[in-house]
């Protein structure tokens, strides 16, 4: 055999068509996903609480609403609103200038501040991009009260020697950055990428369960009618579903060692991510056979970008924003985000994962009962034989 000959085979083919089109499609989904990063970042809606009762507050407020690059920002929360929206991540920031900011400032004897809040237990890129722009604020408000007290000395410049130094600290200490950072997340990527990690573990290793038993059920086709083979691939899907997730929960365990109240919690939402996703990508499969999985694929990496781990939905351009909609990957992510290192409880995506996959659940019974075509059960065709003789002999007797 040449090798021209060899690459006309059924397997060359299908490597090189596979390696062409999943090097397009791994590139052409994620570049332009990652490209929301940083140029959404003004989509990224944060809230400025001026509490203030003299000028300074006011006049720093106006400063930042004319400076701030973000085209959301909310300025008639009250601080205590204001910190819930942040601890459900529907605000990036709150920047809260407390009631007695200028009366601090005037007096100079002590140390004032404005309170920067950060929810960590978000999307990465909004954290670091947060941060950021949190540490350029302080810089300029900073430079900008220190210059104001250093007039203010100046303008006294004749003062007795023995306030020098009292002076010279006014200026070092006229205004302190306060970054408060609520929902800390452990340092390591480990635990960051925690929520990723096992969303993407159980969606990976349900795609190619769904591939396995579905071929399984059309292989058992004829042997059981198809409601009962349907029936075992869910209950085949479980079990693996039970087994996997025992196992990368106790790897969790393991490395990054989270709190043993969080256990079960855990475990149980990855029994079910596994499940949702075996529904989901199951789909596509009862349709399209093992061809399915070249379409599960660019989902899947669409889904990467679409979970939120990263590039929060805000952040998103639309085709990865209404993936996440429908995507149970956002959903996992989100709720281990609530349950790992939120404070807010992850029923709502919980239950939005439910729903995702017994509508997937749905679409593949009624692929099951009007596409695929019915067969007769090998157990039953004999006992209608013998049925049929037995009364054939009854007739002639």
């Amino acid at each position: 055999m040449k090798f021209t000959q060899f690459l006309k085979t059924k397997g060359a083919i299908g490597a090189i068509v596979m390696g062409l089109l999943y090097s397009i499609a791994m590139v052409g989904i994620f570049l332009p996903g990652y490209a929301a990063i940083p140029g959404n970042v003004d989509k990224l809606p944060i809230a400025i609480v001026n509490d203030d009762i003299g000028e300074n507050g006011e006049k720093i407020a106006e400063q930042l609403l004319e400076n701030l690059p973000f085209k959301e920002i909310n300025t008639d929360l009250t601080n205590k609103q204001a910190l819930k929206d942040l601890e459900k991540n529907d605000l990036a920031l709150v920047i809260h200038i407390p009631k007695t900011f200028s009366a601090d400032i005037q007096k100079g004897e002590t140390s004032s501040s404005i309170d920067f809040t950060i929810n960590e237990a978000g999307s990465t890129a909004v954290a670091s991009t947060m941060n950021s722009v949190v540490n350029e604020i302080n810089y300029q408000l900073s430079s900008q009260f220190s210059q104001q007290t250093a007039q203010g000395v100046l303008m006294n410049f004749n003062v007795p020697e023995e306030q020098s130094a009292e002076l010279a600290k006014k200026i070092e200490t006229a205004y302190v950055e306060n970054v408060v950072k609520i929902n800390e997340v452990p340092d390591g990527m480990n635990h960051q990428n925690l929520p990723m990690f096992l969303s993407m573990a159980g969606y990976v290793a349900a795609m190619i369960g769904s591939m396995q038993l579905i071929g399984a059920f059309k292989e058992s086709r004829g042997k059981a009618s198809k409601s009962r083979l349907f029936m075992y691939v869910q209950l085949a899907g479980l079990m693996i579903a039970v087994i996997s997730s025992l196992a990368a929960v106790g790897i969790v365990y393991l490395v990054n060692e989270p709190s043993g109240d969080l256990f079960f919690g855990v475990l149980g939402q990855q029994i079910l991510n596994y499940m949702v996703c075996f529904n989901f990508t199951g789909v596509v499969i009862f349709l399209l056979g093992e061809g399915g999985m070249i379409l599960n694929l660019p989902i899947l990496l669409a889904q990467t970008i679409a979970s939120g781990a990263i590039v929060t939905r805000e952040m998103m351009y639309l085709p990865y924003e209404w993936l996440s909609h429908i995507s149970p990957m956002y959903y996992s992510v989100q709720a281990y985000l609530a349950n790992l290192y939120g404070s807010i409880s992850p029923s709502p995506y919980i239950w939005s994962m439910v729903a995702v996959g017994a509508v997937a659940m749905l679409i593949s019974i009624v692929i099951v009962m009007f596409i695929h075509k019915p067969m007769p059960v090998e157990g039953t065709e004999a006992q209608a034989k013998t049925e049929n003789v037995k009364n054939a002999t009854e007739v002639t007797v």
